[in-house]
This record gives structure tokens, sequence and C-alpha cells, in this order.
């Protein structure tokens, strides 16, 4: 079996706020992403997806806990290797009308990273720009034009070719489609394959759109409050979710089917998350949990593999 393309180790994110007072975005998460391979991640707002991605890609510094590139720390390089780094691990980002520069035309923008690690100048560059456009279905004669010029939807696929130019082996792809409107966003995630298959990409795939995630990943995890509660193939987690959030959050994806949709049982959680400024102790989702017990109060459980690949972390399904 190869080596992951992207190992995490214990990794935690913290921020201050405030006088004394610790906000635990991530909390000790462990996850491997294989080459070749979408890792989807999924969760409510707030709990850590995105923080996460920003970390792989060297944006935020780790409070502890690794994340290994080919089996290299990746905040551990700098120089030239941490250049390398730069051009290997991208990002596209959730807002496609906040992540491009308005006072640079889409050649500019794009030309922007070949200029930074010196890949292609002069015709080679234009020609490199114009390859750009054509792989994401954008017109290369539009080179010219600045992003305001441009759809929602145009505007991702720039924000994609920008991400492509320097040829990553690995794409954090956060909330790629949810500024988009609904017929665009499949147009986005069908690119994307295409694109994964064509060069080889490996993708983290950061979505609230279950539905959409499931269409797009070999695997999922399901984070709540900072920790990774459930990974598992896809076709696994969405046919048998084992943690009871994930079944909270399954239930309230629509079926397609009216006789389906109208015998199935929707679970309402009660409560709201707690702070993760003051996490309580044992599981985060304790206090929300229909199945919780004493157990589950007291200590967090860890990841465990229940087989085929599917792990849970869960007191209540061992």
């Amino acid at each position: 079996m190869p080596a992951p393309l992207i190992e995490i180790k214990q990794l935690k994110k913290y921020f201050r706020v405030g006088y004394g007072q610790i906000l635990k975005a991530v909390d000790g998460v462990d996850l491997a992403v294989w080459p070749g391979e979408t890792l989807g991640l999924v969760g409510e707002s707030g709990c850590g997806k995105s923080t996460l991605g920003r970390i792989i890609v060297r944006l935020y510094y780790p409070t502890d806990g690794q994340v290994l590139y080919r089996g290299t720390d990746v905040h551990r390089c700098n120089g030239e290797q941490g250049r390398e780094l730069h051009r290997r691990l991208q990002m596209i980002f959730q807002d496609p009308y906040a992540s491009l520069n308005p006072r640079m035309t889409v050649g500019e923008i794009i030309g922007e990273a070949l200029d930074i690690h010196g890949l292609a100048r002069g015709p080679e560059r234009r020609a490199r720009i114009e390859e750009l456009l054509r792989l994401v279905g954008l017109d290369p004669a539009h080179a010219g034009r600045f992003p305001h010029e441009f759809s929602g939807g145009q505007r991702q696929r720039i924000g994609i070719a920008r991400a492509l130019a320097v040829s990553p082996d690995f794409i954090v792809c956060d909330e790629p489609i949810s500024a988009l409107d609904v017929s665009i966003q499949a147009q986005v995630v069908n690119l994307l394959q295409e694109l994964q298959e064509r060069l080889g990409l490996t993708y983290l795939f950061i979505a609230h759109d279950l539905a959409m995630v499931r269409h797009i990943a070999h695997r999922v995890a399901v984070m709540y409050l900072g920790r990774v509660v459930e990974l598992a193939p896809s076709a696994e987690l969405y046919g048998n979710p084992r943690h009871p959030y994930t079944r909270a959050l399954l239930s309230a994806v629509p079926v397609p089917d009216p006789d389906v949709e109208r015998n199935r049982r929707r679970i309402l959680l009660a409560g709201d998350v707690p702070s993760p400024i003051n996490t309580p102790p044992g599981c985060g989702f304790a206090s929300r949990c229909p199945e919780a017990h004493d157990a589950c109060r007291q200590e967090a459980p860890a990841l465990r593999d229940t087989g085929a690949g599917h792990l849970v972390a869960c007191w209540s399904n061992p």
C-alpha cells in the first residue's frame, strides 16, 4: 500500500481571544490522505474545517502536532524547501468574489504564481496562462479582463486555474461551491473531478453539502467541535453511520423520493454547540447526544476502527 501523501498527527490550533481565553479551533486531529483520492470533510460552521485546511497549506502555524507531506513536516521547512511546498500544496477558497484581487486582470492573477516561482516568462508565460484558462473551461481571450466582468462560477474557475498554475499535488477545496448558484455547483464539481483524473490530483474537499460530498469523495471525515468523530469510505458512512452526530446530519439531507421522504425520521438535536472556548469535559457532543451516558461526560473517546476502514469516536458505538 502506498504511503499517504498528507498525514496529520495530533494537530491542534488554539487562538487567544480576549484576556486569558483560548479558543480550540482544532483539537487533536489525526488524518491521512492517500495519493489520488478525495477526502471529504464535513461538519457544522465553526467546527474547525477551514482552519484545518489552512494549516495544511501553511497559511496557519499549528499550536501542536504535525502535518507531513510525503513524510516531511511542512511547518519545519524554510527557504527553497518551503517554496517547493508552497507549490505542491494549494488552496481553492470559498468566496470567488473576495479571493481574487479586483485590481488585477485574470492573466495577472494566474501569472503571479508563475512569476513568484520562476516557472515561465515571456511567450511561455502567456502560453501557460492560456492553457490554464482552457483547462478550466474559460476563453483565453479573456485574460485581459478583470474579475468583476465574470460570473461567480467563472470566478471560481479562475481560482482553480490559479491553484493549478504551479502544478500542485494536493489541493484544499475550502467549500468551493457554497457561494455559487445551485445550477453552477455541479459544473464546478464535475470540473474538479475531471482535473483530478487528468492531472493526478489529491483533494481535501471541505463542504456543508452532504449530497455533493457523497458524489465527489472517496472517504468522508465528520468534524465536531475541533475533532474528527467519524471517518469511513463514502458508501459505508452514508449507508451505515455509526456516530449519533453523523446520523443527525444525514437525517437532514432531503431524499428525492416522496415516499421515502414521507416515512423518514428526522433527528432533531437539542441545545446548542458548546463553546470552543470553554469545551466541556469528555465528548464534546455529549450535551446534545440522545445516547449519552456517564462515560461520555468524563472522557473524550478516541477514534476506533470498527472494521472496513470505518473509524468512530463514540462510547455508545464501540
